[in-house]
């Protein structure tokens, strides 16, 4: 009883900080979900480019960033380029690396959509006089986001809990407000239950409000 009365203790001391690093987490979540999507939407619309060399750079763009760990990215970023006299903040750093390796997973959604739609339909708007962009803009983006909206939620999931590496880079969010609480008393058992009761009540609210999304915007005739 006396150890959970200390960490209680410690708790109310430090919540201030606690909620301060939360806030940042939602922040950094918020930021890198919405900048990778963007940058992925105009990843995918390049990738249907008719210049092979255009392509080729895209899919390699998706394969290095997918393929490299994102703590070797954000390091690359934080130690690496400030010897090439590039200096980041943690914040400018998080976004800057999470953004990158984000938007290729986006892409690759999107893509996996695309090639799931019927493409007749590109065919006869292109008969009907449509410009390339107005078929991607009125056509193939509307319904390759609705089709997405499971693989973009599990994605914002993804960045929710892996902004908890952020810490490595100095960036304090929640996470690293929490390793300040367990060093504190060294309860760490306590300190990191509370942080996985955290993320689990966070990612909950997103699939709910993921779930409305997707029944909201259904396309008739296809089924999850």
């Amino acid at each position: 009883m006396n150890g959970w009365a200390t960490f209680h203790s410690d708790l109310l001391e430090q919540s201030p900080l606690i909620l301060m690093g939360l806030t940042k987490t939602l922040q950094l979540t918020a930021i890198i979900s919405l900048s990778g999507l963007l940058l992925g939407i105009v990843i995918f619309y390049a990738s249907l480019s008719r210049n092979n060399t255009l392509r080729c750079f895209i899919n390699a763009y998706i394969s290095f960033f997918i393929g490299m760990p994102l703590i070797v990215l954000l390091f690359l970023i934080y130690f690496g380029l400030p010897q090439w006299g590039i200096k980041l903040s943690p914040f400018q750093v998080a976004v800057f690396g999470f953004s990158l390796n984000v938007a290729a997973y986006n892409a690759a959604y999107l893509t996996s959509a695309y090639n799931g739609l019927d493409h007749a339909q590109m065919e006869a708007a292109r008969a009907q006089g449509f410009s390339p962009r107005q078929i991607f803009k009125l056509i193939t983006l509307p319904q390759v986001m609705r089709l997405s909206v499971p693989a973009l939620t599990n994605q914002v999931i993804g960045n929710l809990k892996d902004s908890s590496v952020a810490f490595l880079i100095q960036y304090t969010e929640f996470f690293a407000r929490i390793q300040e609480l367990a060093a504190t008393n060294f309860q760490f058992f306590k300190a990191y239950l509370l942080a996985a009761i955290v993320y689990l009540a966070l990612v909950s609210v997103i699939v709910i409000a993921a779930r409305l999304i997707e029944k909201r915007l259904v396309i008739p005739g296809f089924t999850s």
